[in-house]
């Protein structure tokens, strides 16, 4: 089953972030989805029923399972090998909601089914899940887990997996899933209690984050408040500790929303933003009853200034993967942007610490002021305890609950919830850039892999419809070229595999496929790609923990000269022998493994010295080789196609190029020379509606005054040669005394004619 349209690889130093947006105009390799599937390191889903809209909604490392959503589908795969033993659960909706839906308008596109949007572990035997329910919501549990089933003679227990749903159990979904499944949601599951971005109207006007389940009361964002929240869309939802104190526990969500200042002038129509309430907030005691006391939301800015000094923003936050670190409190978080507008088209890749956007949550309160009520930073009197604090936490440890937070407290957060000041990323821009393209990046995930000199991020990113590779910002060594647009990626750094899914199906691809970068050292090592390394004999994957003196890497510089003394030279590099005629143009094609390579033509002469071929009104350079538009005799001689990529040069083409007069080519190959009965075009002559003859077979006996110029000889050794291809059969013996008598005239290659 097809998916993804495309995803490209990027390697990041872990110690250096500062990138140039131009120092690659492609990535290394390009392998379309055909090529991708050879290489045997993709598996995609291959078991086929009637749903949609894939998307993988939890992972359990532990229990080495896959959980994936679709309309009116549960499935649990084995990470190991997704096609093996799949378990899968039929979950429609009923019949007669189906025909309610359709009964208020809906269903133009499919939309009255249940379309599954959170999986989210209960415990370690149950699963909590909700889906759209045919606009009705809804949400049940799923048994899961590894059940002791017989016990075998020998002593041997007997291990099923087990998944189904919990029988005769619903659940409302309101306030956890969408009702259109259109309208994207993000849930966290934490210590029993749920919390979403989600809309909870029919209508799909009323976004909130909610909290429901648990023993904690339910609360939500101020309903109908546009300062709060405006036409949002949720992208990610995690909790992440402030301090060592539990009760300063954050929950961070990751949504973009509609700008309440877009009038169509110079102001944005989409900001990213970055919010949090307190896990412990319970509402407050006579304002904002049951609503969050502690919402707050900052912009995400993710920028590049251009020459002319002109700042351009990617508002549009599309995906935002959270990377752990040692320190729980400072993971890193990695965001994919893509511009608002549909005029100028680029996507981004920003990174940011917590520390930066808790510095912000931290700062000075917006608030519109002035004649001309323009964003200005709040300067009055700010209440006690300070808004966006944590009841019991550690600067307010009298305090044990949000309903003790005073009316000023309070109101003031209703009224300012925005910060002043946005989050910039580190360095103040972004990792990676592309821009005037027709795709942009849709998701993110991140693996640190360790090298032999030191640990890279490597970024995985999807995009939707694709039409060409990116510009990347480091060093992009992979791009994957697949049909229709990414949905959800997953990436298993223990099993060294990446889950992509899309609207049509599954795809399970490894993380490393070294043998795509060629049998040479030198290649292995321009790859440049933590996954793999040189082992004295070919590309292969990289363990760090594999101790073996040959072992070649180089990630950091990708020098072949200094890591592959001894590799590179292995057997001469053949000549392709090619002809042309006298006044004719001919191709000599020749492209190098990367295109991140740079190609020089040398031209030798007889004598053995060589001299650079360049571009004028004769030549044409090409990404695929050069063209010689008018032939003389002095254009004969041997080409060698040079190819240096980061100071490493060698040579990918030889070719020998021999020149035949125009004047004898003609008089051989014209049909009114030659006899009726010889004529090899007398057949074509008399059935004009045929297709053209292949050129006429070798003179078995050239003419006296001919049989003495070179151009014969030539042309003899071409159509000998045609026609050896077009007639296998002919003996052995023959074949090879003809080589043998034009071995003298043609180094070692395939003769070309033009």
């Amino acid at each position: 089953m097809e998916i993804t349209q495309a995803l490209f690889l990027f390697m990041l130093s872990s110690s250096v972030y500062s990138f140039h947006a131009n120092s690659r105009s492609a990535p290394r390799v390009h392998l379309s989805y055909k090529e991708l599937m050879e290489t045997r390191t993709a598996r995609p889903f291959s078991f086929s029923f009637n749903t949609s809209d894939y998307r993988i909604l939890h992972m359990d490392q532990d229990q080495g399972r896959l959980y994936v959503g679709s309309r009116e589908y549960l499935v649990a795969l084995d990470m190991h090998n997704i096609n093996k033993e799949p378990l899968i659960i039929h979950w429609p909706a009923t019949t007669q909601r189906k025909g309610e839906c359709r009964m208020t308008g809906k269903g133009g596109q499919g939309e009255c089914a249940n379309f599954v949007r959170l999986i989210e572990p209960w415990n370690r035997t149950h699963l909590y899940t909700c889906g759209t329910g045919a606009y009705k919501p809804m949400c049940t549990f799923i048994n899961r887990g590894w059940r002791n089933t017989s016990i075998i003679n020998r002593g041997w227990r007997a291990e099923e997996y087990v998944f189904r749903l919990v029988p005769g159990y619903a659940d409302s979904g309101k306030g956890k899933c969408p009702y259109d499944p259109r309208q994207e949601n993000a849930a966290a599951l934490i210590g029993g209690n749920l919390y979403a971005g989600v809309h909870v109207d029919f209508m799909g006007t009323d976004p909130a984050i909610f909290r429901t389940l648990g023993d904690r009361p339910a609360v939500r964002t101020e309903q109908y408040d546009s300062r709060w929240l405006n036409e949002p869309v949720f992208v990610k939802i995690q909790k992440i500790p402030d301090s060592s104190e539990k009760n300063d526990d954050k929950l961070y969500f990751f949504f973009r929303e509609k700008s309440l200042d877009a009038t169509g002038g110079g102001s944005p129509s989409v900001l990213a933003r970055v919010g949090r309430v307190c896990l412990n907030d319970d509402g407050g005691q006579r304002s904002l009853v049951n609503k969050w006391t502690t919402f707050l939301k900052a912009r995400l800015v993710c920028s590049v200034i251009g020459t002319d000094g002109v700042e351009t923003y990617f508002d549009e936050l599309k995906d935002v993967f959270i990377q752990a670190t040692q320190d729980e409190r400072n993971p890193v978080v990695y965001a994919v942007f893509s511009t608002a507008g549909s005029v100028f088209k680029g996507s981004a890749v920003c990174m940011y610490h917590m520390s930066d956007i808790r510095k912000v949550f931290n700062g000075p309160f917006s608030h519109k002021h002035g004649h001309n009520y323009q964003w200005t930073p709040y300067t009055g009197k700010i209440p006690y305890p300070r808004p966006g604090t944590c009841p019991g936490g550690t600067f307010t440890p009298s305090l044990r609950s949000t309903k003790e937070f005073s009316d000023e407290a309070v109101n003031f957060v209703r009224a300012h919830p925005l910060m002043y000041h946005p989050v910039y990323p580190i360095n103040k821009r972004p990792l990676v850039v592309r821009t005037g393209v027709d795709y942009r990046f849709t998701s993110i995930v991140l693996d640190l892999v360790d090298a032999v000199d030191g640990r890279y991020e490597v970024l995985f990113l999807g995009t939707d419809p694709v039409l060409c590779p990116p510009d990347l910002s480091s060093v992009c060594s992979l791009y994957l070229q697949t049909p229709v647009p990414v949905k959800t990626l997953k990436i298993s750094s223990k099993r060294q595999q990446l889950y992509v899914s899309s609207e049509r199906g599954l795809t399970q691809v490894s993380l490393h496929r070294c043998g795509i970068y060629g049998k040479a050292c030198s290649d292995c090592c321009l790859a440049r790609d933590p996954y793999c390394a040189w082992d004295g004999e070919t590309c292969v994957a990289f363990s760090p923990s594999t101790k073996r003196r040959s072992r070649r890497q180089d990630i950091k510089h990708g020098d072949p000269l200094r890591q592959c003394r001894g590799f590179n030279a292995k057997g001469r590099l053949s000549e392709t022998v090619q002809f042309g005629v006298e006044g004719s143009s001919t191709f000599l094609e020749c492209q190098p493994r990367s295109p991140q390579a740079t190609v020089k033509w040398l031209y030798q002469k007889p004598d053995g010295r060589r001299k650079v071929v360049r571009q004028d009104r004769e030549v044409l350079k090409t990404g695929q080789g050069i063209l010689l538009k008018l032939l003389i005799h002095d254009d004969a001689g041997l080409y060698h196609c040079l190819a240096t990529e980061n100071n490493f040069k060698h040579t990918v083409a030889r070719v020998a190029l021999h020149i035949l007069d125009r004047e004898i080519v003609e008089a051989l190959t014209s049909p009114d020379g030659l006899p009726e009965d010889q004529n090899p075009y007398r057949h074509h002559q008399l059935h004009p509606h045929h297709h053209p003859p292949p050129p006429p077979p070798p003179p078995q006996a050239l003419p006296s005054q001919f049989s003495s110029q070179p151009e014969i000889r030539l042309i003899n050794q071409y159509c000998q040669s045609y026609w050896q291809q077009l007639k296998p059969d002919m003996s052995t013996k023959r074949t090879s005394r003809r080589h043998a008598n034009v071995q003298p005239e043609a180094s070692s290659g395939t003769p070309i004619i033009s």
